[in-house]
């Protein structure tokens, strides 16, 4: 039966291990000289070798012939454990056996010596799916189990574990394997497939597998089901990529401001069948590397790409502008959490393009920032600015009045419009300078005349408040609790605002201040009728 090419090409030896030269040259020292521990922690991403190194070990404590801490894989305790025959060696899937009965029978068991060889070892894999009630169980035996058991505990989450575990055990980090390392073990591989590999496409492979040479090898073996010759397309034909090529045209429109093209690139894309999501996510990782070459004048491993890549990204990075790029980043960014998600893959994809093409439909600050780059590069190029459209001016109706004084404004009956004469309409001249300091505002009168026709209830509440200007800021004292909070409600402040600009043609900033109310003085009727008898002679007797 056919046999995947990451089962069929599991190391044997510390030393065919790819990436982990620390903890590998650790473990063989261990080994030769004795100084075996009876717990090992084996943490790191998936992919890197973690369940490799606790068989590899396993065998090598039971070795009869051990080559310089590595197995010898020909005795017959080692070919034994390859095939499965010895029970020594237990592997235990903790994501399905992860309950305290689980736990308790293998504390039962460890009691008992091994068969074949000189170690029981038990290899747990997904320790940290374990549930609180089977660490529990757990803590004695691996603080001290019997000479003869060694437990290797293999966690990709070893946050999730308890401290008493960490505390029992020897702990070895597996880092992600540099894309050359990969590389070099997929053209090994290939070769002795009988398989042709490009230099581009191991480096793709490496990349799309970030840092797990099992991911690798599974997309070399899905690679090599489509043809024996494989580049570059053919890893993207067979993963669904959307390519170097088509990033750049997509993000390349997205710096054209060019909405029509970019949709049309994202429908062709759909059409033929690449997933939205994967699609945004690899944008993603374009825009990270033109993030890097802008930054920095020498990526070194940061960025994986052929020379002539890397010379076009760096153009493009440069002619971009770093406040664009990561707008751009936040904004797919942004989508692609939406995407997983969303209703419609595609038409989360189209509004995240037309964003990018649009910056003035964002009001993000990476937003701003990739404006004020545009006109950065716009002023340096020597490209003029677009004057603004000239903005006609607001012609006031024929029923404003001449400015008046606010003390002579005419009072109206609440909620009735003031009834203005016809004249004709008054355009303010342009105020080439703003005032210096807090003057009255002149208009005001005029103001509150317009919202008798607008608003009326406004315009009542209004009646008895003034107005100061300064500069471009307009003060309302107002002496109410009340009218600040109808000045919140509804339309009421958007009332005032229109109000203002058709009589003014401006727009002033709006404040508030709060003014001392002024006490009037109450009239005695008694009091007037003595005072209005004297005045007439009439004799009166206060008393």
């Amino acid at each position: 039966m056919y046999q995947a090419l990451y089962r069929k090409w599991r190391p044997q030896t510390f030393s065919d291990v790819s990436g982990q030269e620390t903890v590998t040259t650790a473990l063989k020292n261990e080994l030769k000289t004795g100084r075996l521990s009876h717990a090992y922690l084996f943490t790191g991403c998936r992919g890197t070798g973690k369940t490799t190194c606790a068989k590899i070990l396993a065998k090598a404590v039971n070795c009869l012939h051990p080559v310089d801490g590595d197995p010898c894989n020909e005795c017959e305790i080692c070919r034994g454990i390859d095939s499965g025959a010895i029970l020594d060696v237990t592997e235990i899937d903790a994501a399905s056996n992860n309950g305290v009965d689980s736990i308790r029978d293998l504390r039962d068991e460890v009691a008992y010596t091994p068969v074949s060889g000189k170690y029981r070892v038990y290899i747990i894999d997904e320790v940290h799916m374990l549930s609180a009630g089977a660490f529990n169980a757990l803590l004695k035996t691996l603080e001290e189990p019997p000479a003869h058991v060694i437990f290797v505990l293999a966690t990709t989450e070893v946050h999730k574990l308890p401290a008493t575990i960490l505390s029992r055990c020897q702990r070895f980090d597996f880092g992600r394997i540099r894309p050359e390392e990969i590389a070099a073990r997929i053209h090994y591989v290939a070769a002795q497939e009988g398989l042709t590999v490009t230099d581009e496409a191991a480096l793709l492979l490496a990349r799309l597998a970030d840092g797990a040479l099992r991911d690798a090898l599974s997309l070399l073996d899905q690679c090599a089901s489509v043809a024996k010759e494989i580049d570059r397309d053919t890893v993207a034909s067979v993963t669904g990529m959307a390519g170097q090529e088509t990033l750049a045209a997509l993000t390349d429109c997205v710096a054209r401001q060019d909405a029509p093209a970019a949709l049309a690139a994202v429908d062709s894309l759909y059409r033929s069948a690449k997933d939205m999501e994967r699609l945004c996510a690899e944008w993603v990782g374009y825009l990270r590397n033109l993030m890097v070459l802008h930054s920095m004048s020498d990526p070194g491993e940061l960025v994986i790409a052929s020379p002539e890549e890397l010379t076009r990204m760096r153009q493009q990075a440069t002619g971009l502008g770093l406040p664009t790029i990561l707008h751009m980043m936040e904004v797919l960014q942004g989508a692609l959490d939406r995407l997983r998600g969303g209703v419609s893959r595609r038409v989360e994809m189209e509004m995240a393009v037309i964003r990018l093409c649009d910056p003035r439909l964002d009001d993000s600050t990476a937003a701003l920032l990739h404006r004020l780059d545009n006109l950065e590069v716009a002023v340096k190029a020597g490209v003029p600015a677009a004057s603004a459209a000239p903005v006609a001016p607001a012609i006031a109706p024929a029923a404003e009045p001449e400015p008046i004084p606010a003390a002579q404004a005419p009072v109206a009956p609440d909620y009735e419009p003031i009834p203005a004469p016809t004249a004709e309409p008054v355009i303010p001249a342009p105020v080439a300078t703003p005032p210096e300091g807090e003057v009255p505002f002149a208009p005001w009168a005029q103001v509150l005349d317009k919202l008798a026709g607008s608003n009326p209830p406004l315009r009542a509440f209004l009646q008895e408040t003034t107005a100061l200007q300064n500069g471009e800021s307009l003060i309302l004292c107002i002496d109410s609790p009340l009218l600040v909070e109808v000045l919140k409600e509804g339309g009421n402040k958007q009332s005032l605002v229109d109000a203002i600009q058709a009589v003014t043609g401006r727009t002033f900033a709006m404040k508030l201040r709060r003014a001392q109310k002024v006490a009037k003085a109450e009239v005695d009727p008694l009091s007037q009728l003595l005072t209005a008898g004297r005045d007439a002679g009439i004799e009166v007797n206060e008393k």
